[in-house]
């Protein structure tokens, strides 16, 4: 039977300190965030309105009900 010690012993689990990532391998990942988050506020917020990039009522349609969850008012 193994010992409790022995369970923490894997060199790929770091025990005690500190582990910092670095910006340089978040920064990629968390653009590519924002820049999805803010396409999808611009479809759910103000596409089919003042500022719309396709004709027709399809996008306005398909985010309806998302629109009236997160509060904005469509009609």
């Amino acid at each position: 039977m193994s010992s409790a010690a022995s369970i923490f012993d894997d060199r790929f689990i770091p025990i005690g300190g500190t582990t910092t990532i670095p910006v340089s391998d978040i920064a990629p990942g968390a653009v590519l965030g924002l820049l999805i988050a803010t396409i999808f506020l611009y479809f759910v917020s103000t596409e089919q309105g003042a500022m719309s990039l396709f004709d027709g009522m399809y996008v306005h349609e398909f985010v309806h009900d998302g629109r009236h969850l997160l509060g904005f008012p469509c009609h």
